[in-house]
C-alpha cells in the first residue's frame, strides 16, 4: 500500500471516528417534550419583555407594523408562511404587540414543507433540514445591492443630505453564514468573497450547534473538533488559520480576537475620514440611530450626544459602505463562527476603501 493511499485511510477513518463522537452528542441531546418546553420558556424566543416582541406594546394601537410581524410574534409568522390561509409572503394584517415566538410558529406543516427561503438581494436559498424558519427571520434587511440602489449618482466622497445610515437590522447569523450567497455584506467591486460556510460535517445547520428550543450552544458539540473548548468561554480562542489579518503580530488568539481588532481599527478609520473628508465628526453609539455628531469632538458617545436629534448627518457613499459593514458585524456577535472569512473580507475591504481615500493606513494586512 503506497503512502498516499495509507494516509488518506487514516483521514478517512479520524473522520468517521469524529463523525461517531458528534452523532452520539447529538443523540444524547434528544429531548422530551417537557424538557423542551422547560428549555424554550427560558429562550430569549420566549422573552416578553425582549424589545423584539415588547417594542410596539405602548403604541396606539398596540400592533405590530405588517412589514415587522413577520419576525416578531407567532400571529405574524404564521401569515408570512401563509399557514393562517392567507397569502404566503406577506403579512395582511398587523397583528396585536406582545407576541413571542411559539412552538406552532416552527412546528406547523407550512415550515416543515417550505422548500426555499428569499433574502433581501434576491437570492434564494434551499433550506437544509430544520433551518427554514431560522432563515426566514436571522437575515439581514439589507443587502449590497439595496445599498448601491440607495447611493447612485453620487460621487463616492459626496456628502450629501439625501443620505442617512443604512442599518442591516439584527440577529442575522443566517446572512452571515451564507456569505457571498446571499450578499448582505457591503461587498466592494473586483473583490471575491467567501460564500455559505458549512462549517464541518454535523454542524452546517443552525439546529446542529444551537439547541432548537433554549437556542443555546453545546460545548461538548465543538469539542469533538476543537479540545480547547470546555465551556462557553472558550469559544472565543478557536483558531484554524495563520494569517495574521489585523497586523499585530499574533497568529495565536482567537480568530474572534482578530475580528474584534478590525472592527476596532474600522470605527477609526470611519472617525477619522468622517473629520478629514466629511468634514464634521461622527461617533457611533449602541442605539438607534446608532452614528450621531461628535459635538464635542472627544471621539466619545456621549449621553447628550445619544439623541435622535444629533443623528450624523454629513454621509457620502464611502462612509455608508463602511458604516454598514461596522455595523453588519457588530450584530451579528457570533459572526466569528458562523463564517469568519466572509467577516474578515468585509471588515478588511472597508478599512482599505477609506484607508487609501484618507491616509489612515501604513500598512497592507492579508486578506482571506
Amino acid at each position: 500500500m503506497n503512502g498516499k493511499r495509507l494516509t488518506l485511510l487514516v483521514l478517512l477513518a479520524g473522520l468517521g471516528v469524529v463523525l461517531l463522537a458528534y452523532r452520539s452528542l447529538r443523540i444524547s441531546t434528544t429531548e422530551s417534550v417537557i424538557q423542551a418546553t422547560a428549555r424554550y420558556a427560558r429562550s430569549s424566543h420566549a422573552d416578553r419583555e425582549s424589545q423584539s416582541f415588547a417594542y410596539w406594546n405602548n403604541n396606539d394601537p398596540p400592533v405590530v407594523p405588517a412589514n415587522c410581524a413577520a419576525c416578531h410574534g407567532t400571529p405574524g409568522l404564521l401569515s408570512f408562511l401563509g399557514e393562517d390561509g392567507s397569502t404566503s409572503g406577506v403579512v395582511d394584517q398587523a397583528p396585536p404587540a406582545g407576541e413571542v415566538i411559539t412552538c406552532i410558529a416552527c412546528h406547523n406543516p407550512t415550515a416543515h414543507e417550505l422548500e426555499q427561503v428569499v433574502f433581501h438581494s434576491g437570492a434564494e436559498f434551499k433550506p437544509i433540514r430544520t433551518e427554514a424558519v431560522c432563515l426566514i427571520c436571522h437575515q439581514s434587511r439589507q443587502s449590497t445591492s439595496g445599498i448601491e440602489i440607495s447611493l447612485q449618482g453620487l460621487a463616492d466622497d459626496e456628502v450629501s443630505s439625501d443620505l442617512s445610515f443604512i442599518n442591516p437590522h439584527y440577529g442575522f447569523a443566517a446572512s452571515t453564514q451564507l456569505g457571498s450567497a446571499a450578499g448582505s455584506g457591503c461587498q466592494y467591486p473586483g473583490q471575491e468573497y467567501a460564500g455559505y460556510f458549512a462549517h464541518a460535517a454535523g454542524a452546517g445547520v443552525c439546529t446542529d450547534c444551537h439547541n432548537p428550543h433554549s437556542l443555546a450552544v453545546e460545548p461538548r458539540l465543538c469539542a469533538v473538533c476543537h479540545p480547547n473548548v470546555v465551556g462557553r468561554h472558550d469559544y472565543t480562542a478557536i483558531r484554524t488559520q495563520s494569517a495574521d489579518y489585523d497586523g499585530d503580530g499574533d497568529t495565536a488568539e482567537g480568530i474572534y480576537s482578530e475580528i474584534m481588532s478590525l472592527h476596532a481599527r474600522l470605527l477609526e478609520a470611519i472617525q477619522r475620514y468622517a473629520r478629514n473628508v466629511a468634514e464634521k465628526p461622527v461617533v457611533y453609539g449602541d442605539a438607534l440611530p446608532f452614528f450621531f455628531v461628535d459635538t464635542n469632538g472627544n471621539g466619545k458617545a456621549d449621553p447628550d450626544e445619544m439623541n435622535r436629534n444629533n443623528r450624523y448627518d454629513a454621509w457620502t457613499p464611502r462612509l455608508i459602505r463602511a458604516a454598514y459593514n461596522y455595523q453588519f458585524v457588530k450584530k451579528d456577535v457570533g459572526g466569528y463562527v458562523h463564517n469568519p472569512r466572509y467577516v474578515i473580507q468585509l471588515l478588511h475591504d472597508s478599512l482599505m476603501d477609506l484607508g487609501e481615500q484618507a491616509f489612515l493606513l501604513d500598512v497592507r494586512l492579508p486578506r482571506p
